[in-house]
């Protein structure tokens, strides 16, 4: 499985941006896929996660950034609302076939390659 992590850019704080994550090689419709992040000097964090309708959330985006996923296009879609400078970070969206959805990053087999977010004051 190849992801494709894409939706990147500079916001100012309030702003929004919608991150794709779009998978080919098998489709995976069944597969958990996670976002996570990691900022300037910091670890790479979990941020959220979904397999099949609802996700589940880092309590620092809960309430700003939904998850969600299209199986007709084979991507997982991170809005981000309300976006911090906090937010800025690199995010790398991950896949687990079977169907993982936690926080724990090992367990999620195949990467994308990160897109930069940067939030400014």
């Amino acid at each position: 499985v190849q992801l494709q992590a894409s939706g990147g850019g500079l916001v100012q704080a309030g702003g929004s941006l919608r991150l794709s994550c779009a998978a080919s090689g098998r489709t995976f419709s069944t597969y958990g896929v996670g976002w996570f992040r990691q900022a300037p000097g910091k670890e790479r964090e979990f941020v959220a996660a979904i397999r099949w309708s609802s996700g589940r959330y880092a309590d620092s985006v809960k309430g700003r950034f939904t998850i969600s996923k299209d199986n007709a296009r084979n991507t997982v879609y991170l809005q981000m609302d309300s976006l911090e400078p906090e937010d800025t970070a690199i995010y790398y969206c991950a896949t687990d076939p079977d169907g993982y959805i936690g926080t724990i990053q090992h367990e999620y087999r195949y990467w994308g390659q990160g897109t930069q977010v940067t939030v400014s004051s």
